[in-house]
């Protein structure tokens, strides 16, 4: 962990001058450290990384995977999406569609290209690359849009909450893809597996915010503030999320989806789920998170990507994720919300960056045996590649003079000096 912590900052302040994200380090870091370029050599492997350690790793990157879509639910305040309006919605659905579409269009060229033995129907892989393919990051967009004193502007409004709205869908679309292979369990599960899978989560879903959250409603009132029972509070409601995720993974979703939907429902009145949040977040996004990100690196072998046919997947799959994204968003953007054609492409090019949001959903997917090695290979290059042109690009096409204090917008706003957690 001390290994990962040093190589993953060491590059995060490498990278810096920039102005890229800190996930890319923390991937770039644990790929360094995987069996692409420093685990070839055995006798670092086996001393920095023995077989007994993959599993404590992979527990506690999890832990702090859970803990940190909990703090996103926390976080994702629907405000700005409702003073914002019908255009959020509008540009988030364009982003999400041309992508959702092609992929029906690239699992079959997967096949051509990498001709390995699938566990996961077609059905489901197609619903899982959409997922993958037409995510926007969130933090990342946060952190691009403070990097450029936007996070207070109307442009910068509509951005986030059309991301915000973008993430839901996304997360949605994932438990769908998870539903229809089964949950992941079985390559071809029962044939109402599905059917159980989404009526429970649906069910799931309506006890947290119409049984769960009015009680918490009450203890944020009888709490306060300044209460001294606030470390109790923080305690119980990082348990609830851990139990929310025990429920939805025995559901056959995935823990994750239990924990953000939990941290969806916590009341925002008198700061509650702010207090929570601020207890939480340094040890997650401080250590759990980064060796989550480091271990998805360690997993990824880009050797796996091997000949012409492979790596002109990797082109197609850029070029979707860029072009889909960047052709809807740019569309919708000029002719629906009469928006300026240098922001309009400015907020497409933003909408593009995958990031933590991405890594997560090809994590799940590896997991679940919906994605093989090469497949799981192709798309980490492509969330890659997306995230480190996303900043450049939009600092070329959208130039604002930030001022020394940027106000916030409700939700997934950075306070202050805030490092950018993704």
């Amino acid at each position: 962990m001390a290994v990962v912590l040093v190589v993953t900052q060491g590059l995060a302040f490498a990278l810096k001058p920039l102005r890229q994200p800190r996930v890319i380090a923390e991937i770039l870091g644990g790929i360094l450290l995987g069996p692409s370029a420093l685990g070839r050599w055995g006798a670092f492997r086996r001393t920095i990384f023995p077989e007994w350690s993959t599993p404590a790793l992979d527990t506690v990157s999890g832990l702090g995977l859970l803990l940190f879509l909990f703090l996103v639910g926390l976080e994702l305040d629907f405000r700005a999406v409702r003073r914002v309006g019908p255009r959020s919605v509008a540009i988030a659905a364009a982003g999400i569609v041309p992508p959702l579409l092609a992929a029906a269009g690239i699992v079959p060229l997967l096949d051509l290209a990498i001709p390995a033995p699938r566990q996961a129907s077609y059905l489901s892989l197609c619903v899982f690359l959409g997922a993958a393919l037409s995510v926007t990051a969130l933090p990342v967009l946060a952190c691009i849009l403070k990097e450029l004193g936007l996070l207070g502007v109307p442009f910068g409004e509509t951005a986030m909450a059309a991301a915000a709205v973008n993430d839901v869908f996304a997360w949605a679309l994932l438990a769908l893809a998870l539903a229809v292979s089964g949950g992941g369990r079985e390559p071809k599960g029962p044939p109402l597996a599905p059917v159980y899978i989404l009526s429970s989560g649906a069910v799931f879903v309506a006890f947290t915010f119409f049984a769960l959250r009015p009680l918490m409603a009450r203890l944020a009132r009888r709490t306060g503030p300044c209460s001294s029972e606030s470390n109790l509070t923080c305690s119980c409601a990082v348990a609830c999320a851990l139990l929310a995720g025990t429920v939805t993974d025995a559901i056959g979703v995935h823990p994750v989806f239990g924990a953000f939907v939990f941290g969806l429902a916590m009341p925002r009145e008198d700061g509650f789920a702010e207090r929570i949040g601020e207890k939480v977040t340094p040890l997650v996004s401080g250590l759990m998170l980064p060796l989550y990100f480091a271990t998805s690196g360690l997993h990824t072998n880009v050797d796996n990507v091997q000949g012409v046919a492979a790596w002109g997947m990797v082109a197609l799959v850029v070029a979707v994720a860029v072009v889909g994204k960047f052709t809807g968003t740019f569309a919708v953007a000029v002719a629906g919300t009469g928006m300026a054609r240098r922001e309009a492409a400015a907020l497409g090019v933003a909408m593009s960056a995958k990031g933590l949001v991405e890594l997560i959903v090809l994590n799940i997917g590896k997991e679940k045996k919906v994605l093989d090695d090469t497949t799981f290979a192709i798309f980490v290059i492509m969330a890659l590649t997306t995230t480190v042109i996303a900043t450049p690009l939009m600092t070329a096409l959208y130039r604002h003079q930030s001022t020394a204090t940027t106000p916030e917008i409700d939700g997934m706003g950075l306070k202050g000096g805030d490092a950018c957690p993704a």
